[in-house]
Formats: structure tokens, C-alpha cells, sequence
């Protein structure tokens, strides 16, 4: 392999770690998004309980 191969594929693997870290990222984002909206409605039920 010449210089030129190895520098496209470290180019290649980091562009992809970007890629899954940012989605990674998302997940995380997402995950606790929702884990609010849960305790928003758990608090709204034991609030408004008869």
C-alpha cells in the first residue's frame, strides 16, 4: 500500500467514528428527552390523583 492508501484509509475510519459518535449521541439525546416527558406525566398523575 503507498502513503496515499493509508492517509484515505484513516480519512475513511474517522469520518466513520464521527458518524456513529454523533449518532450515539443522538440516542443519548433522545433517551433523555423521553425519560422527561415520563416523570412530566408521573408528576402530572400524582398531582392531579383524587
Amino acid at each position: 500500500m503507498t502513503e496515499a492508501d493509508d492517509s484515505g484509509a484513516e480519512q475513511r475510519r474517522l469520518a466513520l467514528e464521527k458518524k456513529r459518535e454523533r449518532i450515539v449521541w443522538y440516542y443519548l439525546g433522545y433517551f433523555l428527552f423521553g425519560i422527561h416527558i415520563v416523570a412530566f406525566v408521573m408528576i402530572y398523575a400524582v398531582t392531579h390523583a383524587k
